[in-house]
Protein backbone atom coordinates (compact mmCIF):
# COMPACT_ATOMS: atom_id res chain seq x y z
CA UNK A 1 0.00 0.00 0.00
CA UNK A 2 1.30 3.45 -1.05
CA UNK A 3 1.41 6.56 1.22
CA UNK A 4 -0.44 8.98 -0.07
CA UNK A 5 1.42 11.91 -2.49
CA UNK A 6 3.91 9.05 -3.41
CA UNK A 7 4.74 8.66 -7.19
CA UNK A 8 6.08 5.87 -7.91
CA UNK A 9 7.53 7.09 -11.42
CA UNK A 10 9.66 10.05 -9.35
CA UNK A 11 13.51 9.37 -8.54
CA UNK A 12 14.60 8.18 -5.66
CA UNK A 13 16.12 11.08 -3.18
CA UNK A 14 19.40 9.03 -4.10
CA UNK A 15 19.40 9.58 -7.28
CA UNK A 16 18.15 12.94 -6.90
CA UNK A 17 21.23 13.79 -4.87
CA UNK A 18 23.47 12.87 -7.49
CA UNK A 19 22.15 14.93 -10.31
CA UNK A 20 20.48 12.14 -12.08
CA UNK A 21 16.77 11.67 -13.78
CA UNK A 22 15.01 8.93 -14.93
CA UNK A 23 14.14 10.31 -17.82
CA UNK A 24 17.58 11.44 -18.85
CA UNK A 25 18.92 7.95 -17.96
CA UNK A 26 16.04 6.49 -20.38
CA UNK A 27 16.39 8.56 -23.29
CA UNK A 28 19.99 8.15 -23.43
CA UNK A 29 19.52 4.55 -23.34
CA UNK A 30 17.02 4.87 -26.15
CA UNK A 31 19.42 7.24 -28.08
CA UNK A 32 22.34 5.20 -27.39
CA UNK A 33 20.59 2.14 -28.66
CA UNK A 34 19.33 3.69 -31.95
CA UNK A 35 22.48 4.23 -32.89
CA UNK A 36 24.22 1.43 -32.01
CA UNK A 37 20.68 -0.45 -33.67
CA UNK A 38 21.50 1.62 -37.13
CA UNK A 39 25.34 0.78 -37.26
CA UNK A 40 24.45 -3.02 -36.98
CA UNK A 41 22.60 -2.76 -39.32
CA UNK A 42 24.40 -0.51 -41.67
CA UNK A 43 26.96 -3.55 -41.24
CA UNK A 44 24.85 -6.53 -41.87
CA UNK A 45 23.98 -4.81 -44.70
CA UNK A 46 27.35 -4.38 -45.95
CA UNK A 47 28.23 -8.17 -44.89
CA UNK A 48 25.51 -9.48 -46.42
CA UNK A 49 26.04 -7.60 -50.18
CA UNK A 50 30.36 -8.24 -49.50
CA UNK A 51 29.22 -12.01 -48.69
CA UNK A 52 27.03 -12.84 -51.87
CA UNK A 53 29.37 -10.73 -54.34
CA UNK A 54 32.51 -12.83 -53.13
CA UNK A 55 32.48 -15.13 -55.62
CA UNK A 56 32.30 -12.58 -58.17
CA UNK A 57 34.84 -10.81 -56.66
CA UNK A 58 37.22 -13.83 -56.39
CA UNK A 59 36.37 -14.55 -59.97
CA UNK A 60 37.31 -11.40 -61.37
CA UNK A 61 38.97 -8.90 -58.74
CA UNK A 62 39.24 -5.16 -59.02
CA UNK A 63 39.11 -5.08 -63.06
CA UNK A 64 35.39 -6.11 -62.58
CA UNK A 65 35.21 -2.28 -62.53
CA UNK A 66 37.25 -1.27 -65.23
CA UNK A 67 35.94 -4.33 -67.90
CA UNK A 68 33.12 -3.27 -70.40
CA UNK A 69 32.27 -6.94 -71.21
CA UNK A 70 28.46 -8.25 -69.57
CA UNK A 71 28.03 -11.74 -71.38
CA UNK A 72 25.62 -14.37 -68.92
CA UNK A 73 26.09 -16.66 -72.15
CA UNK A 74 30.00 -16.97 -71.21
CA UNK A 75 29.96 -16.30 -67.65
CA UNK A 76 32.24 -12.96 -68.27
CA UNK A 77 31.44 -10.03 -66.46
CA UNK A 78 32.52 -6.22 -65.97
CA UNK A 79 31.04 -3.52 -64.42
CA UNK A 80 32.46 -0.34 -66.55
CA UNK A 81 29.37 0.21 -68.73
CA UNK A 82 27.48 0.73 -65.57
CA UNK A 83 29.77 2.91 -63.79
CA UNK A 84 29.93 5.21 -66.71
CA UNK A 85 25.79 5.52 -67.13
CA UNK A 86 25.49 5.80 -63.66
CA UNK A 87 28.03 9.06 -63.16
CA UNK A 88 26.97 10.52 -66.81
CA UNK A 89 23.65 10.42 -65.88
CA UNK A 90 23.56 11.42 -62.32
CA UNK A 91 26.41 14.44 -63.06
CA UNK A 92 23.69 15.43 -65.73
CA UNK A 93 21.25 16.07 -63.62
CA UNK A 94 23.10 17.29 -61.38
CA UNK A 95 24.52 20.34 -63.44
CA UNK A 96 20.32 21.21 -63.80
CA UNK A 97 19.26 20.51 -60.95
CA UNK A 98 21.57 22.51 -58.83
CA UNK A 99 21.23 25.99 -60.35
CA UNK A 100 17.06 25.04 -60.74
CA UNK A 101 16.85 24.10 -56.92
CA UNK A 102 19.20 27.73 -56.14
CA UNK A 103 16.29 29.72 -58.58
CA UNK A 104 13.18 27.50 -56.73
CA UNK A 105 14.63 28.49 -53.24
CA UNK A 106 15.39 31.80 -54.01
CA UNK A 107 12.26 32.34 -55.22
CA UNK A 108 10.01 31.42 -52.01
CA UNK A 109 12.12 32.94 -49.34
CA UNK A 110 13.18 36.57 -51.41
CA UNK A 111 10.73 37.38 -54.14
CA UNK A 112 7.65 35.25 -53.92
CA UNK A 113 4.85 36.96 -51.27
CA UNK A 114 3.88 34.38 -48.12
CA UNK A 115 0.59 33.46 -50.06
CA UNK A 116 1.95 32.37 -53.00
CA UNK A 117 5.01 30.98 -51.50
CA UNK A 118 3.53 28.37 -49.27
CA UNK A 119 1.43 26.54 -51.88
CA UNK A 120 4.41 26.61 -54.49
CA UNK A 121 6.89 25.29 -52.02
CA UNK A 122 4.28 22.40 -51.08
CA UNK A 123 3.87 21.72 -55.00
CA UNK A 124 7.49 21.19 -55.44
CA UNK A 125 8.30 18.90 -52.19
CA UNK A 126 5.33 16.89 -53.42
CA UNK A 127 7.22 15.72 -56.55
CA UNK A 128 9.44 13.90 -54.05
CA UNK A 129 5.97 12.38 -53.06
CA UNK A 130 6.13 10.39 -56.31
CA UNK A 131 6.42 6.83 -56.57
CA UNK A 132 9.87 6.11 -58.71
CA UNK A 133 7.67 3.41 -61.24
CA UNK A 134 4.85 6.26 -61.89
CA UNK A 135 7.36 8.96 -62.72
CA UNK A 136 9.46 6.14 -65.05
CA UNK A 137 5.83 5.67 -66.55
CA UNK A 138 5.70 9.54 -67.46
CA UNK A 139 9.24 9.27 -68.79
CA UNK A 140 8.31 6.51 -71.17
CA UNK A 141 4.79 8.03 -72.45
CA UNK A 142 5.61 11.84 -72.38
CA UNK A 143 9.33 12.95 -71.57
CA UNK A 144 10.75 10.44 -74.12
CA UNK A 145 8.53 11.03 -76.92
CA UNK A 146 9.33 14.95 -76.39
CA UNK A 147 12.90 14.40 -75.64
CA UNK A 148 12.99 12.15 -79.31
CA UNK A 149 10.93 14.33 -81.33
CA UNK A 150 11.94 18.07 -80.44
CA UNK A 151 14.61 18.48 -77.60
CA UNK A 152 17.26 16.23 -79.17
CA UNK A 153 16.66 17.34 -82.78
CA UNK A 154 16.84 21.07 -81.44
CA UNK A 155 20.13 20.38 -79.63
CA UNK A 156 21.11 18.51 -82.58
CA UNK A 157 20.50 20.99 -85.29
CA UNK A 158 22.55 23.78 -82.97
CA UNK A 159 25.23 21.20 -81.15
CA UNK A 160 25.46 18.31 -83.67
CA UNK A 161 29.36 18.84 -83.93
CA UNK A 162 29.80 18.15 -80.37
CA UNK A 163 29.93 14.25 -79.90
CA UNK A 164 27.78 14.16 -76.63
CA UNK A 165 24.87 15.55 -79.49
CA UNK A 166 25.18 13.38 -82.25
CA UNK A 167 23.88 10.31 -83.62
CA UNK A 168 20.00 9.51 -83.81
CA UNK A 169 17.31 10.94 -81.66
CA UNK A 170 16.19 8.46 -79.30
CA UNK A 171 13.10 8.10 -76.08
CA UNK A 172 15.26 5.86 -74.22
CA UNK A 173 19.14 7.16 -73.44
CA UNK A 174 20.96 8.56 -70.73
CA UNK A 175 20.04 12.18 -71.65
CA UNK A 176 16.07 11.14 -71.07
CA UNK A 177 17.39 9.51 -67.91
CA UNK A 178 19.25 12.41 -66.95
CA UNK A 179 16.10 14.53 -67.21
CA UNK A 180 14.13 12.14 -65.07
CA UNK A 181 17.04 12.16 -62.05
CA UNK A 182 16.86 15.77 -62.15
CA UNK A 183 13.23 15.85 -61.42
CA UNK A 184 13.78 13.43 -58.88
CA UNK A 185 16.56 15.36 -56.85
CA UNK A 186 15.00 18.86 -57.22
CA UNK A 187 13.00 18.75 -54.59
CA UNK A 188 14.78 17.48 -51.59
CA UNK A 189 18.04 20.15 -52.82
CA UNK A 190 15.67 23.00 -53.08
CA UNK A 191 13.84 22.10 -49.93
CA UNK A 192 17.37 22.13 -48.08
CA UNK A 193 18.81 25.30 -49.53
CA UNK A 194 14.85 27.29 -49.09
CA UNK A 195 15.63 26.32 -45.46
CA UNK A 196 19.45 27.16 -45.17
CA UNK A 197 18.21 30.89 -46.72
CA UNK A 198 15.24 31.71 -44.57
CA UNK A 199 17.89 31.16 -41.87
CA UNK A 200 20.32 33.32 -42.81
CA UNK A 201 20.18 36.21 -40.31
CA UNK A 202 17.99 39.35 -41.36
CA UNK A 203 20.31 41.72 -39.80
CA UNK A 204 23.34 40.41 -42.06
CA UNK A 205 21.25 41.12 -45.17
CA UNK A 206 19.50 44.26 -44.08
CA UNK A 207 23.24 45.49 -42.84
CA UNK A 208 24.38 44.91 -46.82
CA UNK A 209 21.79 46.55 -48.04
CA UNK A 210 21.73 49.73 -45.59
CA UNK A 211 26.04 50.43 -46.94
CA UNK A 212 24.65 50.44 -50.44
CA UNK A 213 24.71 47.00 -51.65
CA UNK A 214 21.59 46.03 -54.00
CA UNK A 215 19.72 43.23 -53.05
CA UNK A 216 21.26 40.53 -55.76
CA UNK A 217 25.10 42.08 -54.12
CA UNK A 218 23.34 40.94 -50.52
CA UNK A 219 22.05 37.64 -51.72
CA UNK A 220 25.37 36.92 -53.77
CA UNK A 221 27.46 38.42 -50.71
CA UNK A 222 25.81 37.28 -47.31
CA UNK A 223 23.03 34.97 -48.04
CA UNK A 224 25.13 32.76 -50.16
CA UNK A 225 28.52 32.74 -48.01
CA UNK A 226 26.02 32.14 -44.56
CA UNK A 227 24.96 29.36 -46.71
CA UNK A 228 27.26 28.12 -48.63
CA UNK A 229 28.43 24.70 -46.55
CA UNK A 230 24.42 23.28 -46.36
CA UNK A 231 24.37 24.37 -49.88
CA UNK A 232 27.29 21.85 -50.97
CA UNK A 233 25.66 19.36 -48.77
CA UNK A 234 22.27 19.76 -50.24
CA UNK A 235 24.20 19.39 -53.62
CA UNK A 236 26.02 16.31 -52.56
CA UNK A 237 23.19 14.94 -51.21
CA UNK A 238 20.73 15.00 -54.41
CA UNK A 239 23.76 13.54 -56.28
CA UNK A 240 23.97 10.38 -53.72
CA UNK A 241 19.99 10.29 -54.65
CA UNK A 242 20.69 10.17 -58.20
CA UNK A 243 23.23 7.58 -58.11
CA UNK A 244 21.27 4.86 -56.30
CA UNK A 245 17.82 5.58 -57.97
CA UNK A 246 16.91 2.18 -60.31
CA UNK A 247 13.45 1.76 -60.93
CA UNK A 248 12.56 5.16 -62.77
CA UNK A 249 15.75 4.99 -64.52
CA UNK A 250 15.71 1.51 -65.50
CA UNK A 251 12.61 2.55 -67.30
CA UNK A 252 13.65 5.26 -69.71
CA UNK A 253 17.41 4.66 -70.27
CA UNK A 254 17.42 1.83 -72.59
CA UNK A 255 19.47 -1.20 -70.96
CA UNK A 256 22.39 -0.98 -73.46
CA UNK A 257 25.53 -3.24 -72.20
CA UNK A 258 27.53 -0.28 -74.56
CA UNK A 259 29.50 2.78 -73.51
CA UNK A 260 28.34 5.17 -76.38
CA UNK A 261 29.31 9.02 -75.69
CA UNK A 262 26.13 10.46 -77.22
CA UNK A 263 23.78 11.39 -74.48
CA UNK A 264 21.26 9.98 -77.68
CA UNK A 265 22.27 6.77 -77.49
CA UNK A 266 20.39 4.02 -74.98
CA UNK A 267 23.17 2.89 -72.09
CA UNK A 268 22.65 0.99 -68.72
CA UNK A 269 23.49 2.12 -64.63
CA UNK A 270 24.22 0.09 -61.48
CA UNK A 271 20.89 0.60 -60.00
CA UNK A 272 19.10 -0.13 -63.51
CA UNK A 273 20.92 -3.57 -64.08
CA UNK A 274 20.81 -3.89 -60.31
CA UNK A 275 16.32 -3.93 -60.54
CA UNK A 276 16.40 -5.37 -64.16
CA UNK A 277 18.44 -8.87 -63.68
CA UNK A 278 18.94 -9.56 -60.24
CA UNK A 279 15.68 -11.60 -60.00
CA UNK A 280 16.61 -13.52 -63.42
CA UNK A 281 20.08 -14.30 -62.81
CA UNK A 282 20.58 -17.86 -64.75
CA UNK A 283 24.22 -18.24 -63.04
CA UNK A 284 25.39 -18.35 -59.65
CA UNK A 285 28.00 -16.11 -61.20
CA UNK A 286 25.87 -13.79 -62.61
CA UNK A 287 24.06 -13.45 -59.35
CA UNK A 288 27.08 -12.82 -57.84
CA UNK A 289 27.99 -10.35 -60.09
CA UNK A 290 25.06 -8.03 -59.94
CA UNK A 291 26.03 -7.81 -56.18
CA UNK A 292 29.38 -6.97 -56.83
CA UNK A 293 27.78 -3.75 -58.85
CA UNK A 294 25.74 -2.93 -55.57
CA UNK A 295 29.22 -3.09 -53.85
CA UNK A 296 30.19 -0.55 -56.07
CA UNK A 297 27.57 1.17 -55.85
CA UNK A 298 27.58 1.41 -51.70
CA UNK A 299 31.58 2.81 -52.56
CA UNK A 300 30.26 5.47 -54.52
CA UNK A 301 27.68 6.40 -51.95
CA UNK A 302 30.22 6.51 -49.17
CA UNK A 303 32.66 8.24 -51.59
CA UNK A 304 30.17 11.17 -52.20
CA UNK A 305 29.37 11.20 -48.54
CA UNK A 306 32.52 11.37 -47.43
CA UNK A 307 33.78 14.62 -49.71
CA UNK A 308 30.87 15.70 -49.09
CA UNK A 309 31.28 16.09 -45.43
CA UNK A 310 34.99 17.18 -46.69
CA UNK A 311 33.57 20.32 -48.04
CA UNK A 312 31.15 21.45 -45.17
CA UNK A 313 34.33 20.81 -43.11
CA UNK A 314 36.34 23.16 -44.73
CA UNK A 315 33.74 25.43 -45.09
CA UNK A 316 33.14 25.69 -41.57
CA UNK A 317 36.66 26.64 -41.07
CA UNK A 318 37.52 28.91 -43.21
CA UNK A 319 34.26 30.57 -42.09
CA UNK A 320 35.90 30.85 -38.31
CA UNK A 321 39.14 31.77 -39.86
CA UNK A 322 37.84 34.94 -40.59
Amino acid sequence: MTSVGYDPAAPSPELERRGIRLGDVLFQGIAVAASVAATVLLGMIVYQVVSDAWPAIQEFGLAFVWTEAWDPVKDSYGALTFVYGTVVTSLIALLLATPLSIAIALFLTEIAPRRVAAPIATMVELLAAIPSVVLGLWGILVLGPWVRDTLEPWLQSFLGWIPLFSGEPSQAGMLPAALVLTIMIIPITSAICRELFARTPRDLMDGAMALGSTRWEAIRGVMFAYAAPGIAAAVLLGLGRAFGEAIAVNQVIGGANSINISLFAPADSLGSRIAAQYQGATSQLQASSILYLGAILMVISLVTNVIAQAIVTRFERSRRAY
